[in-house]
């Protein structure tokens, strides 16, 4: 028969995944994506409850405990620099309680984890009053400055985290999603520089640390645009649920995968609606 795309070789995990490990997923956008699918098959999952989060700084930040939550106010609403798009608000103290509990929900979230999924979305961070930030809101460009990080700063973040867990089963995913405005080269760039770094944070820790390439999925075996949403940038519909297929073949057994299908029969038996009552 012949071969019509190239097959991405994915060697089974010898750390498997069962419907009682407690998975924390943090990172960017398509975090959300596999997210949700493991939440409709009935795992013990938590994502992004801080929000997307897109470079590797922010979110080492947010895991050891040195994300700052500092409120501005631009056109009537006030936002946390730390913090997505969906905290931000006209109350200022509802903004702040909501910025300040979710970092708590990730804190114990992140304590109680046996799996984290960690997805690196760009190398480039912007910065504002010299402190990394996780979203611009639309602020002002001027307000930024913004550069690109090496292999090294992301080691420096990322190394004591690691070491200091090692009881934590780690996959680490860069996003398929490409980041347009850097400009396509400047995007190639920065994801070879996200997995130049977790290349090495791999060696370093091979027990603990395993990679899982929805970036070489995404690019290599559905390298048609019929598998993007309609802005060309996102995966679509149909690729997330190819790359959650991949993920369950490397990550769980036969017995596991068994149960994750009763869990989606009933979870999508809750939430049918019929056309008449």
């Amino acid at each position: 028969m012949m071969k019509l795309f190239t097959e991405i070789s994915i060697t089974k995990s010898p750390r498997q995944l069962t419907p009682d490990t407690r998975i924390l997923l943090v990172g960017s956008c398509f975090t959300d994506s596999i997210g949700q699918k493991m939440q409709q098959h009935g795992m013990h999952s938590l994502s992004n409850p801080t929000g997307v989060l897109y470079n590797p700084l922010s979110l080492a930040q947010a895991l050891n405990g040195s994300m700052r939550v500092e409120l501005i106010e631009h056109d009537g609403l006030y936002h946390s620099m730390s913090h997505h798009g969906s905290f931000s608000g006209t109350d200022a103290d509802k903004v702040l309680r909501d910025c300040v509990q979710s970092l708590s929900v990730l804190h114990q979230a992140f304590a109680q984890a046996d799996t984290v999924f960690i997805t690196f979305g760009t190398a480039y961070v912007y910065y504002r009053n010299g402190q990394v930030v996780a979203n611009c809101h639309k602020l002002p460009e001027a307000e930024f400055t913004r550069s690109r990080l090496s292999v090294e700063d992301i080691l420096a973040a990322w190394r004591p985290i690691i070491h200091s867990n090692p009881d934590k089963h780690w996959v680490f995913t860069v996003s398929p999603i490409r980041h347009q405005r850097d400009g396509m080269h400047a995007n190639q760039l920065s994801k070879a520089i996200l997995l130049l770094a977790i290349e090495q944070l791999q060696t370093e820790y091979p027990k603990q640390i395993s990679y899982f390439p929805a970036y070489e999925i995404v690019l290599d075996e559905l390298r048609d645009y019929r598998f993007y949403a309609d802005d060309l940038l996102h995966p679509s519909a149909t690729a997330v649920e190819y790359i959650w297929q991949r993920l369950c073949d490397t990550y769980m057994s036969p017995a596991t995968l068994e149960q994750l299908h009763r869990n989606y029969k009933i979870y999508l038996r809750n939430n049918h609606r019929p056309l008449h009552e």
